[in-house]
């Protein structure tokens, strides 16, 4: 075998490897020979087929196969040995002349390369960095505490109706009269937010209701262009709903008012566990200590995408193999089509400078992760996902099984890895770089990030 690597522009190369026949010839023979014994062909034995015949059917696949695996095996060996900074995958290259492997060797094939650009990027403590710190404020903890309340909440039975109030009881409909409608839709037991009603007349109609109170109102004046509410209300299907477009009458059974949980032990004890939290103060303080440990990673993530924008003002702009990286674009996506190509290409040169970046200063911080890195990325993962829901104050072991339960499924791993290298990154560039600190609201730094 012959190897040769040609890369006149240092993005673009061209790969050419000249096969012998010594390169295939033993491993097709040794396949052809595993493939006779599990042969099984009429009139002979198993395993007593004549070579010969087993070399006219499986022979050419057998070839191209071996061919085919080998110059992939040389391909990457080569990358590899040489520290070529491959991007994507290799693609048959346009100056490849046919190959005809029916005749003798050698065999000559050529593979056009994407080589990522040549350049250097380091941090040190003449680069100054934002790092926005989120003030954890009486308002913000009061905006939680109200959360955790809301949560545990409940109805209760109100006398008159207040905006937010849930109404129960039963609709009748009316005829053009006004008269219970014969035949018409009683539904029992239906439940109204009038607060949710569309049109503002139709809405007045529940003001101020009481139970026993009787209201006329129109459903398909209430929920316009909306006939799926009006379904779920009427209990039918939405296609009956031009059917019984006139007035019905609501007799109301009971007003039910959503009350939050009182600030109080029980609270406390579902929140965090029983007793860990004897009083509101220290209630105040476990949320606020939660807070900042929570916001300290949007801080953080802030941070890295700081990282980001400095170190890609300082590299400018590279020159990639543009025509050669769409190609492979295209070849990944072919089911999309040049038109996906073109409208994403340039977004994924600038995830991938980051990406080339990144590795450069992950190898400069000597970081790398292992199995419990990558574990633990998985733990802050569930407990993010617990706390979608208020559920703070999950067992250890809950955490360890949900885990363990993402690690399994595999499709989130690489994922996790990323995560993983970010956390040790951050942590690493914090003490490297110059940190230009701010402290700044929930909300002012909420709207940075929607900037």
């Amino acid at each position: 075998m012959k190897i040769s690597f040609e890369n006149p522009d240092k993005i673009n190369g061209l790969l050419t490897i000249e096969v012998e026949e010594a390169d295939y010839k033993p491993e097709v023979e040794k396949t052809l020979k595993d493939y006779r014994k599990r042969a099984n062909v009429p009139g002979f034995r198993p395993g007593q087929a004549p070579m010969g015949m087993i070399k006219r059917q499986f022979g050419g696949q057998v070839k191209y196969e071996t061919i085919n695996k080998f110059l992939g095996q040389q391909i990457y060996k080569y990358v590899q040995d040489n520290k070529i900074q491959m991007l994507g995958e290799p693609l048959a290259s346009e100056k490849q002349e046919p190959v005809d492997l029916e005749k003798e060797a050698p065999y000559v094939f050529k593979f056009d390369i994407a080589v990522a650009p040549e350049f250097k990027v380091s941090l040190t403590g003449r680069d100054k960095v934002p790092y926005y710190t989120i003030k954890v404020d009486d308002d913000l903890v009061n905006k939680q505490v109200d959360m955790f309340a809301s949560r545990m909440g409940s109805y209760v039975k109100a006398d008159s109706y207040e905006k937010g109030d849930i109404l129960k009881g039963d609709l009748r409909e009316l005829d053009a009269d006004g008269n219970t409608k014969e035949d018409g839709i009683t539904v029992d037991t239906v439940s109204i937010m009038p607060e949710y009603i569309k049109v503002e007349d139709q809405k007045k109609l529940f003001e101020g209701a009481k139970p026993g109170d009787i209201i006329t109102f129109n459903p398909k004046k209430a929920y316009p262009d909306n006939d799926a509410e009006i379904a779920g209300l009427l209990k039918i299907e939405k296609d009956a709903v031009k059917d019984h477009e006139g007035d019905f009458t609501f007799q109301v059974t009971e007003v039910q008012r959503f009350q939050k949980h009182a600030v109080d032990q029980e609270l406390f004890d579902q929140t965090y566990g029983k007793d860990e939290v004897k009083n509101e103060q220290e209630f105040r303080d476990k949320i606020a200590a939660g807070l900042k440990e929570q916001l300290a990673v949007d801080s953080d993530y802030k941070f890295i995408l700081d990282v980001r924008a400095h170190c890609e003002k300082k590299v400018g702009k590279l020159e990639y193999p543009d025509a050669l990286l769409k190609k492979i674009m295209l070849q990944n996506n072919k089911d999309k089509g040049e038109g996906f190509v073109d409208k994403n290409y340039d977004n994924s040169i600038k995830e991938l400078t980051w990406h080339l970046i990144k590795e450069q200063l992950v190898e400069a911080q000597g970081i790398k992760v292992d199995d419990k890195d990558v574990k633990d990325a998985a733990k802050e993962a569930a407990r993010a996902q617990f706390a979608q829901y208020g559920m703070t104050n999950i067992p250890e072991e809950y955490i360890e099984n949900y885990a363990n339960e993402i690690l399994k499924k595999g499709n989130a791993n690489d994922q996790l890895v990323d995560r993983a290298i970010d956390v040790k990154l951050t942590e690493a560039l914090k003490k490297v770089v110059k940190l230009d600190e701010k402290e700044v609201s929930l909300d002012d730094f909420n709207k940075m990030m929607s900037e």
